[in-house]
């Protein structure tokens, strides 16, 4: 596994924290779309670039391999 998973599961779980302080709708991620879709991977990429070396340890990425996902246009995979 390449850690992509982990990653959404990470992002998931810090949102859900948020979520007390700023509610966060995650129904676009939910409902299909596929403009939802451009944008909540858009989302994710970018909080990539927030996770400290730490975090990004534990879900098995470099930080090279975190910039080189969080630079890929909303588009693509």
């Amino acid at each position: 596994m390449n850690g992509l998973s982990d990653v959404r599961l990470t992002l998931h779980a810090r949102e859900l924290e948020q979520e007390q302080r700023t509610p966060v709708s995650l129904a676009p991620a939910l409902s299909g779309n596929r403009w939802d879709r451009f944008w909540m991977r858009l989302h994710t990429r970018h909080k990539l670039l927030e996770l400290d070396d730490h975090a990004l340890r534990d879900i098995g990425l470099t930080r090279e391999q975190a910039l080189e996902e969080a630079l890929k246009p909303f588009w693509k995979v």
